[in-house]
């Protein structure tokens, strides 16, 4: 993704805990922030956060590019201002709205992946499930299949106000219709819900009558970490979480009612086709594209190598293992009466 160093970098509408992650994205060169309803620049390039939509007036030949969180990003949650460990910069879209390419399905579909790059993310990948490690690395109780053979399926929530719900899930878009989905289609499994992270945290609504999802399912599951979830389930059924993204990691068969990113390349059962991905992928391309060179990775001054950022990250899950320190609640507390529940 080259950017001219003579051009400035200008930020719009960012809150100011991000401000100096951005700088870390871009070292070496000039970044300005903007708030909204600021003066656009008439040069250079602006950067948006996920879908926000481009201000109107921009001059034509400002570049945008759009930045979002990355697939192993932290320990602790974004709604919880935990730092980024990694994050995504696209030129063409944004990899979670599949209504036209991004950068990512760019590379997944046009990249040759070289023997090198493979081994590497082989291992990346291997070192990822051997330590337990997932996008935002919480929960803190334990859950054990149900004694038998039954089937057992997992279902992800997802917020439901998300961009990736209204932009790649054209068909089924709430929890509680998935649920229902599932629970036709699979009738004689054990089918167990697990809420998106941020609504058992307090810090996103509820999905669409999701109070009721028990209704729907045989189990529903809490703060249980979704590495746990999935070295004991069968099947996992999502629409366009990320969760899915880390099954196929662990082996676990993926059944895609939206169009998430990894769908769509011979390793999901999808639901909604995507007719545009017509290439076959291997895991560890996959893995290659969405792990290695699509994210950038974050360290103290700038830019680090994914295996550096994951040495962190194992180090951070390691030293937050235990019990929550006393201020969490309250932290909590703030979050919710300043930033709001969305």
């Amino acid at each position: 993704m080259p950017i001219e160093s003579s051009n400035p970098i200008f930020v719009h509408a960012f809150p100011l805990w991000k401000h100096r992650f951005v700088r870390r994205c871009f070292p070496g060169r000039q970044v300005v922030f903007l708030r909204e309803g600021a003066a656009l620049p008439a040069r250079g390039t602006l950067v948006l956060w996920g879908m926000a939509p481009v201000p109107q007036g921009l001059a034509p030949g400002v570049r945008v590019l759009r930045m979002e969180d990355g697939f192993l990003r932290s320990v602790g949650l974004g709604a919880e201002l935990a730092r980024p460990l990694s994050w995504v910069v696209d030129a063409e879209g944004m990899y979670y709205d599949a209504t036209r390419p991004s950068g990512l399905e760019r590379l997944l579909a046009e990249t040759e992946f070289t023997p090198g790059l493979l081994a590497r993310a082989r291992a990346l990948r291997e070192r990822v499930v051997r330590e337990g490690l997932s996008k935002y690395n919480v929960g803190s109780q334990a859950w054990h299949r149900p004694p038998g053979s039954r089937h057992v399926v997992l279902v992800t929530g997802q917020v439901e106000s998300d961009a990736s719900l209204a932009f790649g899930a054209p068909g089924l878009r709430t929890n509680l219709e998935l649920l229902r989905t599932v629970r036709r289609e699979r009738p004689g499994s054990y089918v167990v819900y697990k809420p998106h992270p941020d609504v058992l945290a307090g810090l996103r609504r509820r999905g669409a009558g999701e109070h009721d999802a028990l209704r729907a399912c045989d189990e529903v599951v809490g703060d249980v970490p979704m590495p746990a979830m999935l070295a004991q389930v069968d099947e996992l059924q999502v629409l366009t979480s990320l969760a899915g993204f880390e099954a196929l990691l662990r082996g676990v068969p993926v059944v895609c009612h939206g169009q998430p990113f990894y769908s769509g390349w011979g390793l999901t059962d999808d639901r909604v086709p995507l007719a545009r991905r017509q290439r076959r992928l291997q895991l560890d391309e996959l893995v290659a594209g969405a792990l290695l060179l699509y994210p950038l990775y974050l360290g103290p001054h700038g830019p680090v190598e994914p295996e550096q950022a994951l040495d962190e990250l194992a180090a951070w899950k390691a030293r937050s293992a235990g019990p929550r320190p006393w201020w969490w609640v309250g932290w909590r507390f703030l979050l919710r009466r300043f930033i709001g529940v969305r």
